[in-house]
């Protein structure tokens, strides 16, 4: 997919024509319609999320591998928005085990490019409906450290659940120390009335590979019933792979 450099300032660039607008519309609806299809059949995932700025050998790169290769052991597809640094780190820890990794990729100036340990990678040209996917599909958020990426898709998992949007879903925080002052503020909404003292139980914040994987795992395999990926069928002409 070619990058439009239009499309997402076209759409939030206030009123245009009709003739505009209905193209916008179609841009979106061919995207939503392509990510659903393609998407459908990658199983029950956890969405990693982090930096795009993180190095290999680095603690955050090392943990999102470890982190990934657990979770892909008890059977679970790691997600991803398809990039480097962090996005890379845990699609290579679940190729390391062989389990399912899956990028969604956005396409972006710079021409991010996907990493190279995908089996399924779709690209995106609008924002929201990536992150449309990488919450569709999962059944918990693991969150390393980032920038302002990171930051919203961390904020909009803790929405959704807060508001009963989506399922309250286990999302873990990894890295105490660069965490800190964002566990500071939110102790500030709870005094100042922002936020409930229970909104905090939506967080694990931890170190420690093992405690988030029992958590994930104590979270969401039993009480969800996880099962096993749906399969395409040939006939209906649904995707076996996303190229």
């Amino acid at each position: 997919m070619k990058f439009n450099k239009n499309s997402e300032q076209e759409l939030l660039g206030g009123p245009h024509s009709r003739r505009a607008e209905l193209g916008t519309l179609t841009r979106v609806a061919r995207e939503l319609i392509r990510g659903f299809r393609h998407l459908h059949f990658v199983g029950p995932c956890v969405t990693v999320f982090g930096s795009a700025r993180v190095q290999e050998g680095s603690v955050p790169y090392d943990t999102a591998r470890e982190v990934s290769r657990a979770l892909s052991r008890l059977g679970f597809t790691i997600m991803t928005g398809g990039g480097p640094g962090v996005m890379e780190a845990a699609n290579r820890g679940a190729r390391d085990m062989g389990g399912a990794s899956v990028g969604c990729n956005i396409k972006l100036p710079q021409e991010q490019e996907p990493n190279t340990y995908l089996d399924i990678s779709i690209d995106f040209n609008y924002f929201f409906v990536r992150k449309l996917m990488l919450v569709k599909y999962s059944y918990a958020f693991v969150v390393m450290p980032g920038g302002f990426g990171t930051m919203d898709e961390l904020f909009e998992a803790l929405t959704l659940i807060q508001t009963g949007k989506i399922h309250d879903f286990p999302v873990v925080v990894m890295g105490k120390e660069f965490w800190m002052g964002i566990q500071e503020q939110l102790d500030k909404m709870v005094d100042a009335g922002k936020i409930d003292r229970g909104d905090l139980d939506l967080l694990l914040v931890t170190d420690d590979v093992n405690e988030a994987v029992e958590h994930i795992e104590r979270c969401t395999v039993n009480r969800f019933r996880l099962h096993r990926r749906l399969r395409p069928i040939r006939v209906l002409g649904e995707p076996t792979r996303v190229v």
